[in-house]
């Protein structure tokens, strides 16, 4: 058996002034708080697990193909993104997924059993085999004073050839 880590970080700002825009996290919607800026859903979440897989496959989704799916294609849903980076991962299968969120706002833990689902669902792993931690920064950084919100994400992916 083979083992491949892939780790994936991504942040974006809130975008305060737009609001037809929902927040979207991990698939998750989140109602009354800001949404994020950015082409997409800008479901940070995602894009950060797209990173984590690309360092997996070794290709990048996020730049060239999501904005092709973007501004091309019109597709705004990352989760488009999560399954094209999928795609890549040919003999290779996830077998879990780490994610850990920065954000003064919103409040993350009621719906952290909600967005477990989601990614499980959306990876086909079962729920236990996806972890989901919060963290508020405690103002240290521009995201722990709350202009927006960063992930880290890390893959665990298995070959058992």
């Amino acid at each position: 058996m083979r083992i491949k880590t892939g780790l994936g970080q991504d942040s974006h700002r809130f975008d305060v002034e737009n609001n037809t825009k929902k927040l979207i996290l991990g698939g998750v919607e989140f109602e009354g708080a800001p949404p994020l800026q950015g082409n997409s859903d800008a479901d940070v979440v995602l894009h950060a697990l797209c990173n984590a897989i690309s360092g997996v496959t070794g290709v990048n989704i996020l730049g060239a193909i999501s904005d092709t799916l973007c501004l091309k294609h019109g597709i705004k849903d990352s989760r488009f993104y999560v399954q094209e980076a999928l795609n890549y991962l040919k003999d290779w299968r996830l077998c879990h997924v780490s994610c850990s969120i920065e954000c003064s706002t919103p409040k993350l833990t009621p719906k952290i059993p909600e967005m477990r689902t989601s990614l499980s669902e959306l990876l086909g792993l079962e729920t236990q085999d996806v972890g989901i931690t919060a963290t508020t920064g405690e103002g240290l950084t521009a995201v722990g004073r709350g202009e927006g919100i960063q992930v880290l994400c890390i893959v665990t992916a298995v070959n058992d050839v």
